[in-house]
């Protein structure tokens, strides 16, 4: 399922969330990795009474659309189901195992730790090193989800026409991105912890890393939506309209005043919850910086607002920080959507690991 075990060629990222489908082309040169473009297709509003079948031909027909804007000659890719709906176990193993050893060993002992039927689940793992304190023995980072999610995923690319070569899981899609603007900065030891808040359509999360470690995960159900809700019943807008004048930063009566402090106030509230929870269980690890991505980071103010109620300081984070722009990708509103498209551009990345 996560394609540790294959070579890696050039792959578009394709980020599918419930809003929209945002798809990133990269490149590599002999100056470092090149951003060549990139392409937002909008969904229609979510709709719960359609069926499977019907939502996966939507979400092809966007991805489609955002494909040919961007007036690529790729057609493989890689996607990624979200962290909530993953399972990930580090496990220590005999380092004298083979890969095929390994494999037939965790799908024996799967049931201890996989809550379904292992029949219903796609599972993975990658070696990740020795083990700490434990002599001739290796950790070994398994990762299971149910085949519907990466099934549904990987169809909805191929009825765009691209092949799925890979689906991933977005919080590490989101340190792959963290890392590399990381690596080569000596503010930021490689053994640091740090938290990347994704502020997305429907849900906010937080993803805590140490090193190239993803050491937690907590994910809430909110998100852009909700402001768009308010402000379609503030101002009698549609769905779309709502999300266009959210988009273009609008002004309209009270919504600067009320509409988007409110939703601030919120949204800092689920940040700082979700920083509460993993301070309190992991009360030796120290979070001092923490960066802001997903469609919410454009909010004006917001960054503000986070550090106002936590110890931490916040950074707007731009995945293509030290890439190669090609004229195809420079746009008036990259600046803008650039914190949207950290996961998309971390699976992008996964093509140069």
């Amino acid at each position: 399922m996560f394609g540790w075990h294959r070579s890696k060629p050039a792959l578009l990222g394709v980020d599918i969330s419930a809003t929209s489908v945002k798809v990133v082309e990269l490149g590599m040169s002999g100056h470092g990795i090149d951003f060549k473009g990139y392409a937002v297709a909008i969904l229609p509003s979510p709709d719960t009474t359609v069926k499977q079948e019907a939502k996966i031909q939507i979400v092809g027909t966007a991805i489609k659309k955002a494909v040919r804007q961007l007036g690529t000659r790729l057609n493989q890719a890689i996607t990624a189901v979200p962290s909530a709906a993953v399972i990930v176990k580090t496990l220590p193993f005999s380092a004298g195992l083979s890969e095929d050893e390994i494999e037939a060993q965790i799908e024996l002992e799967a049931e201890q730790y996989i809550p379904y039927p292992l029949e219903d689940v796609s599972l993975d793992f990658c070696v990740l090193g020795p083990t700490e304190k434990m002599t001739g023995m290796v950790d070994v980072q398994v990762v299971a989800s149910r085949k519907e999610y990466v099934e549904d995923r990987a169809a909805a690319l191929e009825w765009a026409g691209l092949k799925a070569e890979i689906v991933d899981v977005e919080s590490f899609a989101i340190e792959r991105a963290c890392h590399r603007i990381l690596q080569h900065s000596s503010e930021h030891p490689a053994d640091d912890v740090y938290a990347v808040i994704d502020a997305g359509a429907t849900t906010t999360s937080l993803i805590v890393i140490q090193g190239r470690q993803v050491i937690h995960t907590r994910e809430q159900s909110f998100g852009g939506l909700q402001l768009n809700e308010t402000i379609q019943k503030r101002f009698g807008m549609t769905y779309e309209d709502a999300d266009l004048f959210k988009r273009q930063k609008g002004a309209l009566g009270d919504y600067e005043s009320e509409v988007m402090n409110s939703f601030l106030d919120a949204l800092g509230q689920q940040v700082s919850r979700s920083l509460h929870f993993f301070r309190s269980s992991q009360p030796q690890l120290s979070v001092g910086k923490l960066f802001l991505g997903g469609g919410c980071a454009s909010l004006p103010g917001i960054e503000q607002r986070i550090e106002a109620d936590n110890d931490v300081v916040v950074t707007r984070i731009d995945p293509f920080a030290g890439m190669n722009l090609s004229p195809r990708a420079t746009r008036a509103n990259l600046t803008q959507d650039a914190p949207a498209l950290l996961v998309a551009t971390g699976l992008a990345l996964r093509g140069f690991d």
